[in-house]
């Protein structure tokens, strides 16, 4: 065990005086690997007492300044990558090396490239709109932002938030997961020395100490990425103070396969897709909608694939992913297979597998009905569902027909069909012939219950700020 985890509130590590504490349970092993408090109401106030206490400094630094801060925050993350991997691994049971590459590394990148965004903020051209005034636009940050991070990509969503939010020129108090809290302990820790004191805090603690955060009425927003249950309670407690939410929530990705798309390369790209990270990615390929006249060579296909993904420990090189993230939601996963209609097949998995440590197996179901659970409820596991299409409009309405509108994906070797679909498809993002790669430089954020707001991106940076009109006199 490494012991009773600290907040980091005003540039230091403090004790929580909590009496609540819970374990860090490693998924991988069921070993518990710290103990996390319960951050008590009175700690979350003293932490947005320090964010209140370095805004005005922190908020009317230069870009190049805050850049600066970015940038040597970035090389620490370089620097220490190999610890940070170690810190997330504990609490996830993720592939060490998937980790590092596809992280801790990139995340690094992404903090370069909010450097860069701090100084490239835009807004209309000034001018004389009316004789005899000048008008111009100042963006400004928002103040304090309150942030909850999730547990499928723990430090890497800290740097969606922390990023841009920072570069826009806000000060921040971030809750990570109650499951996942480490590597976040680690990111405060480097921030020490780079980032001025208070600009910065981490409260740990329950979903309560979240909603402590969110509602308190000195923050001027709130972000979460989570639920659409839990994104629903944030936005509750933001509209009670009139206090701007970003909400990236749940996903329930189709990935649309026609009748003329490579079968060979749709199987292999939509399977990768859907069981990376164990299918715990709100983006994962998670519904197959594939035309009729495929079917039946691409689920062989499928399967063909599948049976080469394999759940394994952090450092088997043999493994596609790794265990589920925690005993609440392997149980939410193993009774919603347990809860599938007598229509429904499981062509394959639909198991645990092992004795110890949260694996699932990965696990493909035929048969399925649109107004299914299992079709219209997000799994967050290695689950995909296969149904079939008979022309376009029926794809597209299977692939809308769901609350979600996060990602999709389309498969198909003609033009015209990829321009129509992603037209019509309803969600923030749409791949063709490819599924869930994502880069810094374009907008993450979704449709419907997938909530509001861009992460990463230029986008993402501007709605961590707030537009204010000048008008002045001529004269």
């Amino acid at each position: 065990m490494t012991g009773r985890l600290q907040n980091f509130i005003g540039g230091a590590f403090v004790d929580s005086e909590s009496e609540e504490s819970i374990d860090i349970i490693n998924p991988a092993d069921e070993s518990v690997v710290a103990v996390s408090p319960v951050s008590t109401a009175a700690e979350v106030s003293a932490a947005i007492d320090a964010a209140e206490k370095a805004r005005i400094a922190w908020g009317t630094t230069t870009p190049k300044e805050r850049a600066d801060v970015l940038l040597k925050l970035a090389d620490a993350v370089e620097a220490h990558a190999d610890e940070i991997v170690e810190a997330q691994i504990r609490n996830t049971g993720q592939l060490r090396a998937m980790v590092k590459n596809d992280e801790v590394l990139i995340s690094a990148d992404q903090l370069r490239f909010f450097a860069g965004a701090a100084r490239l903020l835009e807004g209309k051209s000034a001018g004389e709109y009316m004789e005899g005034f000048t008008s111009y636009i100042r963006r400004e940050p928002i103040g304090i932002v309150g942030q909850v991070t999730p547990w499928n990509y723990p430090f890497m969503m800290a740097i969606w938030k922390i990023g841009p939010a920072l570069a826009a020129g806000n000060t921040i108090v971030l809750k990570p997961s109650d499951t996942t809290p480490e590597s976040t302990v680690v990111l405060a820790r480097l921030t020490q020395g780079i980032v001025p004191d208070g600009v910065f805090n981490m409260v740990l603690g329950t979903g309560a100490t979240g909603a402590e955060l969110v509602s308190d009425p000195r923050l001027g927003l709130v972000s979460i990425t989570g639920s659409v249950r839990a994104g629903i309670a944030v936005a509750a407690a933001a509209a009670a103070t009139v206090t701007r939410a970003h909400l990236e929530l749940g996903g329930k990705a189709p990935a649309v396969v026609f009748a003329d798309a490579d079968i060979e390369a749709a199987a292999s790209g939509i399977a990768e897709a859907s069981y990376y990270n164990a299918g715990q990615d709100c983006t994962a390929a998670t519904r197959a909608i594939v035309h009729s006249a495929v079917y039946d060579q691409f689920l062989e296909a499928l399967l063909a694939k599948v049976a080469t993904i394999k759940p394994g420990g952090v450092d088997d090189e043999d493994a596609f992913y790794g265990p589920l993230n925690n005993i609440r939601h392997f149980t939410t996963v193993t009774e919603k297979i347990a809860a599938l209609p007598e229509h429904a097949t499981i062509a394959t998995g639909g198991t645990r597998v092992g004795d110890r440590g949260f694996y699932f197996a990965p696990t493909v179901i035929t048969g399925v009905r649109q107004d299914d659970a299992i079709v219209q409820e997000e799994t967050f596991g290695p689950i995909l569902t296969v149904q079939t299409f008979d022309d376009e409009d029926d794809a597209v309405a299977k692939a809308n027909g769901v609350d979600y509108g996060l990602a999709a994906s389309v498969w198909t070797t003609d033009n015209g069909t990829a321009n129509r679909m992603t037209a019509r498809i309803d969600a923030g993002c749409v791949w063709v012939n490819g599924h869930i790669p994502l880069v810094v430089e374009m907008p993450h954020g979704g449709f419907k219950n997938s909530g509001y707001g861009k992460d990463m991106s230029a986008y993402g940076v501007e709605d961590y700020t707030r537009i204010k009109h000048v008008m002045s006199a001529n004269t």
